[in-house]
């Protein structure tokens, strides 16, 4: 089932973008999923914005520039928005903004479907929905793929990263809509946005007239911008393991925006959009930063945290799906949409009613409240069985729950639990 939520976008949607961000210390990833990088600039060398400064290069290929112009003076392991300890670079920011093009443009309409496809894996193009998956595999093996979907739905209460993005960037999303579009193969094209986005999917039509690309107004409920919901939306059919089991390959409207940007300037993916807001915000905005700023220091360009509120829980991403950081020293990566700061409300759990609210509003299937419970004695087999690996992870289960349970990180737990069991498994009979 899904659900209606009150978005709170409005606490944003208006605002300008806060283009001034320029912080005096970046901390860069330089990690992809599980992986550390290669680095590629030595410690103590001048660097430029765009300039590579890492890249990963086993199971695929990604590399990582640098979004401003100074010094690099050490690799350190610091906080990331996922709460791990992750190696990141240390740069100074000289405040020149001095820049280094990282390659050269490309006129996708003269180039062959084979140079834009290494165009996209050169240029670093990854999923910025927040995956943060190299684009160009996608787009490796497209037989059997007959719609492309550009998701521009941002179902997650208080985030307008995509919405600002989109609006200050139609003629780059154009391009890179029809880029994608080139790459897929596919017949059909579909921008998906929220039904009450009326000015924008007017603009949106406007831009794309005398295209092959279908603006699509989609119900505003949650979870329609994941994957799996959205992709039964448009074509009523579910999917294993990956949308090109039904022919769909789908990416993230900023992920379409950073391509059409790097298509006419040869740069990379730098700054990213990141909306900070929530019901603790003393001015909630979206701002257009470096990839690698804190996210203390885009709290402390939005005021800070509202006056007389003293316990509050620092979110990387929305309210819904976001995780909760202890600190505000986690960095911001090229998938971060949103710093959510909300009022910590302490509430007293109950035991299960036995409602199966979560059950009801489950987009999965699943039985949450018996996944947790199952957690508790860590039944392997029974968990693996009740499918405890196709959460997603949306908090739904949170949200409705009466009792007041905390139901989506005993999923999380329980996630963990065989997730790790799993891998263990996997190298004792010898594989990665």
């Amino acid at each position: 089932m899904k659900r209606h939520l009150d978005g709170h976008k409005d606490l944003t949607t208006s605002v300008d973008v806060n283009h001034s961000i320029d912080p005096n210390d970046v901390w860069v990833p330089i990690a992809s999923g599980p992986s550390d990088m290669t680095v590629c600039v030595e410690i103590g060398s001048e660097v430029k914005i765009g300039t590579k400064l890492a890249e990963r290069n086993n199971h695929f290929y990604l590399p990582v520039f640098s979004p401003v112009s100074g010094t690099v003076t050490e690799e350190k392991k610091m906080l990331a928005g996922d709460g791990r300890l992750h190696n990141h670079l240390h740069i100074v920011n000289n405040h020149k903004n001095e820049s280094a093009q990282a390659f050269q443009p490309l006129d996708y309409t003269k180039a062959s479907r084979e140079e834009l496809l290494d165009f996209v894996k050169n240029a670093g193009v990854l999923g910025l929905g927040g995956a943060g998956f190299p684009t160009y595999v996608k787009y490796t093996k497209v037989d059997g793929i007959e719609m492309l979907v550009i998701n521009a739905v941002e179902c997650e209460p208080f985030l307008t990263a995509d919405y600002k993005a989109m609006e200050e960037n139609m003629d780059d999303l154009k391009l890179g809509v029809l880029a994608l579009g080139k790459l897929s193969k596919a017949a059909k094209v579909v921008l998906a946005i929220k039904e009450n986005k009326k000015a924008m999917i007017a603009k949106l039509k406007e831009t794309f007239a005398g295209t092959n690309v279908e603006i699509k107004a989609v119900p505003d409920v949650y979870p329609m911008g994941y994957e799996r919901t959205l992709a039964y939306q448009l074509t009523k059919k579910n999917y294993d393991r990956l949308p090109s089991e039904i022919g769909l390959i789908i990416n993230n409207a900023n992920t379409a925006i950073a391509l059409g940007k790097a298509l006419v300037t040869g740069m990379p993916i730098t700054h990213k959009y990141v909306t900070v807001s929530g019901d603790a915000v003393k001015n909630p905005q979206t701002m257009y930063a470096p990839v690698g700023t804190t996210s203390g220091e885009l709290l402390k360009v939005a005021g800070g945290v509202k006056d007389g509120i003293e316990d509050v829980l620092l979110i990387n991403g929305g309210p819904m799906m976001g995780r909760v950081v202890p600190n505000d020293q986690w960095t911001i990566s090229q998938s971060t949409n949103g710093v959510t700061v909300m009022k910590h409300v302490k509430v007293d759990a109950v035991n299960c009613l036995r409602c199966g609210a979560c059950v009801d509003h489950c987009p999965m299937g699943l039985e949450p409240v018996r996944i947790a419970d199952e957690h508790k004695v860590v039944d392997y087999a029974h968990l693996v069985k009740l499918r405890a690996m196709d959460c997603i992870e949306c908090g739904l289960c949170t949200y409705v729950c009466p009792s007041k349970i905390d139901v989506t990180e005993k999923m999380r737990r329980a996630k963990t639990f065989v997730g790790a069991k799993m891998k263990a498994a996997q190298t004792a009979k010898g594989g990665k």
